[in-house]
């Protein structure tokens, strides 16, 4: 009996740990923050089992079955029976699980699991813990007069509660991953320190933040050897990791992005890098599950400002009201830059033009000096992202043939307001996810030729004003297309709502579940000449 047990007891660790590959996905994916990815389990209820459930449930159900009818019409002897049982419980259990991971690793994913040294440590941790339970759950069911029926009782119970012990786990093994992170943190502080020559730069905002870091790289890569994080690399560890490992002697500036879903984030990234100069690109609607309003994610963007040196600068994008009003409070030496016709700047861009060929502008300094500028990037909110990049060159002491030199060295970055060449115009701003953007990415495409098509999944994570930002949503986009096809009906049913009460032909509107569906549908609305916008694309942990 006890080869039997052992035989159970390791399949279900397999089946199980295999299982909570889903979950430890799911954690990665909330930036292993523990509060993020219980969220995450109360908003997917129906998405904590999924098979898992189904096995265990069918499995434990042939245990108890099975060895009534094989007492009857087999052997006659209900403990044989039970053990036959119970080996083709397990074997139904096994192949069943098998052919449901493979089909889980073969399903497409949008950002696939990194298996980093945090993950490995993560998932070993995870294999004792289900162990553990394991044995503990046996230790209590197997007493003699529960028989031998109750023996799939333990795994059954271990695969449901497989989304908590991935939680578990994660606890359990938090204390040394903070050891880790200090550990990569005084190092990398201690790096930079020993730099007295380097630059260094910090970029914070609700959005706009990593443009803007590879605007201001492509600009200041005429003058200086510049080094900046790929991708959106913008917490604690993110960058301990890259300073440590990346930032050479060679490098004259450090361009850091900042970014942060709790108060005092930002605090810890000043501490770790201790800019000269800090950047604030935006203030607005974003993380507020974590935030709570607005203000507190201005109080905690102007944590850069507040962390700069005596003789920091602090850099501000006029065209935002919010950064205006952190404007008016810093106490260091300030500019305050942008394209707004209103009030003093110490830098501004006028006659924008935009279009299908990229945009122009004239870059004019407070001091009258003025250089046409031409970039492929679109809109007029990536025009100001733009001149707040030529100020921090100014400073930096490069001259305006040499910002318009870098000003055309600047590329679209991937997936924000990037266009696709093709038959149709093609506006990939996918990594886009809030509702200021979205506005400005409307603002663009109604500036092209053509019907006008939007495939977007709306917005998450804006706390309890979440379906009224999505609704309005729906209202913009009735005004700047002609179509919509809309990704998840739980998400986008207040765009939908939004799109009927602006008029909106339900002819026009189409609800998907995937963005694969919605792609294969493009040419029902649209065809040659005309536009199309990927506005946002939600992470896996956010798929209906």
């Amino acid at each position: 009996m006890w080869w039997l047990i052992i035989v159970e007891l390791a399949v279900t660790l397999l089946i199980t740990l295999a299982a909570c590959r889903f979950y430890l996905h799911m954690l990665q994916l909330e930036s292993y923050q523990l509060d993020g990815y219980m969220r995450w389990l109360k908003r997917e209820k129906n998405r904590q089992f999924g098979w898992t459930l189904n096995a265990g449930l069918i499995a434990s159900i042939a245990a108890i079955i099975l060895p009534v009818l094989l007492s009857l019409f087999g052997t006659g002897e209900i403990k044989r029976s039970t053990i036959t049982a119970s080996l083709l419980s397990t074997a139904f259990f096994a192949i069943y699980s098998a052919l449901m991971i493979v089909k889980d690793f073969k399903t497409r994913q949008k950002k696939k699991m990194k298996f980093t040294g945090r993950m490995i440590r993560l998932t070993v941790t995870l294999a004792l813990v289900i162990a553990a339970a394991l044995g503990l759950l046996f230790l209590i069911f197997r007493r003699e007069s529960a028989g031998l029926v109750l023996m799939w009782i333990p795994p059954f119970a271990v695969i449901i509660l497989a989304p908590w012990l991935t939680w578990l786990a994660a606890r359990c093994i938090q204390p040394l991953e903070e050891a880790f992170h200090r550990r990569f943190f005084r190092m990398a502080q201690k790096k930079l320190a020993s730099r007295k020559n380097l630059i260094k730069i910090g970029i914070t905002g609700s959005y706009g933040k990593t443009s803007t870091k590879f605007c201001l790289q492509a600009i200041l890569s005429v003058k200086y050897n510049v080094y900046a994080p790929k991708s959106s690399i913008n917490t604690p560890m993110g960058l301990s990791k890259v300073i440590n490992e990346e930032l050479t002697d060679a490098h004259q500036v450090f361009i850091a992005e900042m970014g942060a879903r709790h108060v005092g984030d930002i605090r810890e990234l000043v501490e770790l890098v201790h800019p000269r100069y800090g950047v604030l690109t935006s203030v607005g609607p974003q993380h507020l599950e974590t935030f709570g309003d607005v203000k507190t994610v201005a109080n905690t963007k102007f944590e850069l400002i507040e962390g700069l040196p005596r003789n920091g600068v602090g850099i501000f994008a006029a065209d935002d009201g919010e950064v205006d009003k952190l404007y008016e409070r810093a106490k260091c030496d300030k500019r305050r830059v942008g394209i707004s016709e209103t009030g003093m700047l110490n830098l501004r861009a006028e006659n924008i033009q935009s279009g299908p060929f990229g945009s122009r502008f004239t870059l004019i300094a407070d001091d009258g000096e003025r250089v046409d500028c031409e970039t492929k990037l679109l809109g007029r909110h990536n025009i100001s992202n733009l001149v707040v990049c030529c100020q921090v060159a100014r400073e930096l002491g490069m001259t305006m043939a040499e910002i318009a030199e870098g000003v055309a060295r600047v590329q679209p970055v991937e997936h924000r307001l990037q266009l696709l060449p093709g038959a149709m115009n093609v506006i990939d701003d996918a990594f886009n996810s809030n509702p200021v953007g979205a506005k400005r990415a409307l603002s663009v495409l109604k500036e092209f030729p053509g019907r006008h098509l939007i495939i977007t999944p709306g917005f998450v994570e804006l706390g309890e004003n979440e379906k009224e930002f999505n609704y309005q949503l729906g209202r913009q986009i009735a005004d700047a297309c002609d179509a919509a096809i809309l990704v998840g009906p739980k998400h986008t049913a207040p765009i939908k709502k939004g799109l009927l009460d602006s008029g909106f032909r339900p002819d026009d509107i189409k609800v998907v579940r995937t963005l694969e569906e919605a792609t294969a549908l493009i040419r029902t609305f649209v065809g040659n000449g005309d536009t199309v916008l990927f506005e946002n694309d939600l992470p896996d942990n956010y798929t209906e």
